[in-house]
């Protein structure tokens, strides 16, 4: 059985309308991981990411620069997180 790690992370700075939401999925699902990706109303993006420590620490790093156009100025990471039971990655619109 292998070792599994979820993280929620919030990145702030400028994040929306950059297609941050679809370079995290891509990132992710190349990781192999596991959770969701969504805008904040407050301007921030929040994502949760699950699967190998390794790759969920890479994913967490890589959200420090994000896609060409975000300007990020923070991300806070913590542990836990909700995951989708059929362990996809997906971009929620809510």
């Amino acid at each position: 059985m292998s070792e599994t790690r979820t993280i929620s992370v919030i990145v702030t700075g400028r994040v929306q309308g950059v297609s941050y939401r679809a370079w995290t999925q891509s990132e992710a699902r190349a990781r192999g991981l596991a959770g969701s990706v969504r805008n904040r109303d407050d301007g921030t993006v929040e994502a949760v990411f699950s699967g190998a420590p390794e790759a969920v620490a890479e994913m967490a790093a890589l959200c420090r620069l994000g896609p060409p156009g975000a300007r990020v100025t923070d991300v806070a990471a913590r542990d836990g997180g909700d995951v989708p039971r059929d362990g996809e990655f997906r971009i929620l619109r809510d």
